[in-house]
């Protein structure tokens, strides 16, 4: 039976809404955060706090998960209606949907092994190169989700072809879908399969959200004049303040009926904006969850494989790109939809601790 942990800080184990984080809780055992205890007796503390730490501890996790199937707002004229289907569990496991581009010895790799694990019924490979694939890349990947499917159902497998680059084809609706899940990975990423399966169960608890693997965050970094500017956070700004507010798509489960909205329900002038950037959809979709749910993504804690060469965050300049599609993406939705947690989960079988 597979067991969740909702992970939070020590001081969001006596408060829900506390922040704390790993670096804060280091930097307090050097002395910077004055008058707290040290690091050893704090942990010895958390480890025989008793039942009413635990209880408290309890609470607070149900109380988490229970907001990701209660918290559903209306936001903004383009917004339609909370699509009911979003609520239903996901029918026969999930359907991989695999980004690629010009990499196919990595596409390869990451089919063969996505082909492997036990929750896929479906792979996509979202095509958006100039000439399409060949017949003998087409035949070989064919092969290759045949013989490592270790299911008698053997996955299915499609490419998704586009005529042109760009980058909103990523999430252009599929058909004949098969499930309610997707699980959205660009090909050079790998998560393991017994780790995927894990995320795919807490998807299941909340499936209006967004579950994923790489968390960023967003924070007000000035306000005048009633105009506020919001900064982009990448994964050390998460690791310093123990707090996040996105799950990137390049490792991430969500809704198929995100596909429809995210083509048919957006304004086309956010879709001339990725297509002009060449850039954020992800933070994009993010944000059409976030404004359908008014609610949290979650981060599910588990170890994922790069085995491309270094992508687009790897550019110059990326953090001020990042910042300045945040800022106008907010811009044309009109309002920040957002929202931050200090919450992730946990497979329990992998800790030390119940």
């Amino acid at each position: 039976m597979t067991s969740t942990l909702i992970a939070v800080g020590e001081d969001a184990a006596a408060d829900c809404d506390g922040l704390w984080s790993p670096a804060k809780e280091k930097a307090a055992s050097r002395g910077v955060y004055g008058g707290r205890s040290s690091l050893l007796y704090r942990r010895f503390g958390l480890l025989v706090g008793g039942a009413r730490t635990r209880l408290l501890f309890s609470l607070c996790a149900v109380s988490f998960l229970v907001m990701f199937s209660s918290r559903i707002g209306p936001f903004m004229g383009w917004n339609p209606d909370y699509p009911s289907s979003v609520s239903s569990p996901s029918r026969g496991g999930y359907t991989v949907l695999i980004n690629t581009w010009k990499q196919n010895s990595v596409l390869k790799q990451s089919v063969a092994h996505y082909a492997s694990c036990s929750g896929t019924d479906a792979i996509h490979v979202v095509w958006s190169e100039s000439d399409p694939p060949s017949d003998s890349l087409k035949a070989f990947l064919n092969i290759i989700v045949s013989v490592k499917s270790q299911t008698a159902h053997k996955p299915n497998f499609k490419f998704v072809l586009n005529e042109e680059e760009n980058l909103n084809d990523r999430f252009k609706p599929i058909k004949d879908l098969r499930t309610d899940a997707i699980f959205s990975v660009d090909d050079d990423v790998i998560v393991p399969c017994d780790t995927l399966d894990f995320a795919f169960t807490v998807w299941q608890s909340a499936p209006q959200t967004m579950v994923g693997f790489i968390p960023r965050m967003h924070w007000l970094a000035q306000e005048k004049s009633s105009m506020a500017y919001y900064k982009y956070g990448g994964w050390w700004s998460v690791w310093w303040t123990g707090s996040y507010s996105m799950v990137l798509t390049k490792a991430a489960f969500f809704h198929r009926t995100y596909l429809d909205l995210y083509t048919h329900e957006m304004p086309s002038s956010i879709h001339d904006y990725i297509i002009r950037e060449r850039n954020c959809e992800d933070i994009t979709m993010s944000l059409l969850v976030a404004n359908i749910t008014d609610a949290p993504p979650i981060w599910v804690k588990g170890k994922i494989h790069d085995i491309g060469s270094s992508g687009i965050s790897s550019l110059k300049g990326h953090s001020n790109t990042r910042n300045k599609c945040l800022n106008d993406l907010i811009s044309l939705y009109g309002m920040m939809p957002l929202v931050s947690t200090n919450a992730k989960a946990v497979d329990a079988r992998h800790g030390w601790f119940w």
